[in-house]
């Protein structure tokens, strides 16, 4: 079983200390959960990630996180979901659970008429050499935690004032781009669908 809370627009200091204290507590009974919300303005930190990669935060606080990879931004137009699930009993390895997101991002996207990739070398999904999702994951007690962004319909300046995931001079796009200016909560049940069916129907077969 799962549950999906929508939580609409959160601050991301206590939506990741809520994601901890969700994960330290529970059990192997404990019923998977999907977060989808956007997040205020914020630049995370990722464990790995390095200063010099802030190049101008001006007035956007910067989060130290304790998901994978380097800096990123995430503001309103941005869907954030969070999988906080049990990978251990859904017999999944993180390899698997990150090619099953991409994939699900990219399934989404090929349903707009946006032709999209994933990299071995860079987590995320790509159009063309532009980023239009970012993935983070920390795994603790075989449960994940953090999870995915998809740009649709935000400011990509504050892009500009880092390295996104660490990548001097990497592009960023998002869906609007490409003239889908669809409604976000459409896209985002689109996506769910996408996701628990690849993240449970696998971990079944």
């Amino acid at each position: 079983m799962i549950t999906i809370r929508n939580l609409g627009l959160q601050d991301y200091a206590q939506t990741l200390e809520k994601m901890r204290a969700f994960t330290a507590a529970r059990t192997d009974q404990t019923e998977d959960e999907i977060w989808v919300l956007q997040h205020n303005p914020v630049f995370t930190q990722g464990q790995a990630g390095k200063p010099e990669h802030l190049l101008n935060p001006d007035n956007i606080p910067v989060v130290q996180s304790d998901r994978g990879g380097q800096v990123t931004y995430h503001g309103p137009g941005q869907l954030i979901i969070y999988l906080l699930i049990d990978i251990k009993r859904l017999k999944l390895g993180v390899r698997q659970l990150v090619d099953l997101i991409e994939q699900s991002i990219i399934g989404l996207l090929t349903d707009y008429g946006i032709d999209s990739r994933a990299r071995k070398d860079a987590p995320g999904v790509y159009v063309n050499d532009s980023k239009i999702a970012a993935l983070g994951l920390r795994i603790r007690k075989g449960c994940s935690y953090h999870g995915l962004s998809l740009n649709i319909d935000m400011d990509l300046k504050p892009f500009g004032k880092i390295n996104p995931c660490g990548m001097e001079g990497l592009e960023v796009t998002q869906m609007s781009a490409f003239g889908i200016n669809g409604d976000i909560s459409e896209i985002e049940q689109q996506l769910l669908k996408k996701l628990t069916e690849c993240l449970y129907n696998d971990a079944e077969a």
